[in-house]
């Protein structure tokens, strides 16, 4: 169970804030599989591992270091 702890399940407002976006850019993203965001779907709750939104960002991260 220690696992849960270390890896919460966020809510779509709690999941758009870690993104930096609205909650209704989510809803999209998953309604159209815009991208491949991972979520869990139990009845009508949809939650996102924090892990799996950081893992996002990071594969969204271009470039990173640059010549001076």
């Amino acid at each position: 169970m220690t696992a849960f702890v270390d890896d919460p399940l966020l809510d779509t407002p709690a999941a758009a804030e870690v993104l930096g976006t609205e909650p209704s850019t989510l809803e999209v993203w998953r309604c159209t599989k815009r991208y491949a965001l991972p979520y869990i779907k139990v009845g009508r709750l949809v939650r996102y591992r924090k892990s799996a939104l950081l893992k996002f960002l990071e594969s969204r991260t271009v470039g990173g270091t640059h010549a001076e």
